[in-house]
């Protein structure tokens, strides 16, 4: 049996060298492969967790800080406050946005469709404006996942396929980044002027936009106020989105680690609100009007439809098209 004895003394060195050398000593503490230098002691573990960083030996400051004991209060805040007041503003204005449309219903072209339509969009204005509104849909569900998956997917569809699902996600969030990105720089260039303040606005506030009452239609020009709001808002809030994206993006690059926990949290904030907005546009650009939703598929809107919503533009349109050629 010496033979066996021999193997079985082989395998044990193996497995000695295999396995980090960890032992205890006499005052607890835990000495590493890394070196006999490198002892963690439970006093150490201890003032770690009262605050203390504590360093990984070789690593830069930043990048080797052993515990953060503030992302506990990250966690706590985007899991907690951030994550309850999301969800309840989400529910309430889905609910709002429901309840409006059975008392008031679909906004009804008052003469009805006239049969003839004008041009609303060129083809480059509806590929700006889908570049950055099909981005921020994958954007807005992927995210939104990240936010609330673990509690309302995870447990329909099960940990494996939850998990697929949420890398998969992640990827197309990542990337969807840089699309909305280029979305926004479109529109920006293609509707910033036409966006501005003019003197339609007010009338169309004091009227509540026309959505309150049947048949009252307030002068507007290409765009009314509510619309111009919806612009401003994504540019701004978008561009404050996108900024702290791309933080995330490149850790380390822009910000520490407890500027970066900040950043998320402004992140995720910022895009629920952007979502809330979204949401509204969404109603009103198809099962809230009629007619509306034809402006960002052909580009075309029914003539009646562009007279009741946008008078002033309409008939600075209709003018160019009855202008003789010279």
């Amino acid at each position: 049996m010496r033979w066996t004895t021999l193997l079985a003394a082989l395998l044990v060195t193996l497995a000695c060298w295999s396995v980090p050398a960890a032992a205890a000593t006499n005052d607890g503490a835990v000495t590493t492969s890394a070196g006999s230098d490198q002892v963690i002691t439970t006093d150490t573990w201890r003032a770690i967790r009262q605050g203390e960083a504590g360093f990984i030996a070789g690593q830069p400051d930043q990048r080797g800080q052993l515990i953060q004991s503030e992302g506990e209060a990250w966690r706590s805040a985007r899991n907690g406050v951030l994550a309850w007041y999301a969800g309840l503003a989400l529910v309430g204005v889905t609910l709002a946005i429901a309840a409006f449309y059975l008392i008031r219903g679909k906004i009804r072209i008052d003469g009805g469709p006239s049969g003839k339509t004008i041009l609303r969009f060129t083809r480059i204005e509806r590929m700006g404006h889908w570049l950055t509104a099909g981005s921020f849909i994958v954007l807005g569900l992927t995210g939104l996942n990240m936010l609330f998956g673990r509690w309302l997917l995870e447990p329909v569809l099960g940990k494996a396929l939850f998990a697929w699902l949420t890398w998969a996600g992640k990827w197309l969030h990542n990337i969807g980044g840089f699309v909305f990105i280029a979305g926004m720089a479109m529109i920006f260039v293609l509707w910033a002027r036409d966006n501005l303040w003019d003197r339609y606005d007010g009338g169309w506030i004091a009227h509540g936009g026309g959505l309150l009452r049947k048949g009252d239609h307030p002068p507007a020009a290409k765009f009314n106020f509510g619309q111009k709001t919806q612009f401003w808002m994504v540019i701004v809030v978008g561009t404050l989105v996108a900024s702290t994206g791309i933080s995330l993006l490149f850790p380390f690059t822009f910000a520490d680690l407890a500027g970066m926990q900040l950043m998320h949290l402004i992140h995720a904030g910022l895009a629920v609100v952007m979502v809330l907005f979204i949401l509204g546009h969404i109603y009103i650009g198809t099962i809230g009007m009629e007619g509306a939703s034809t402006a960002v598929t052909t580009g075309h809107v029914d003539l009646n439809w562009a007279r009741e919503h946008h008078s002033v533009w309409a008939a600075e349109e209709e003018a160019k098209s009855a202008k003789p050629a010279e």
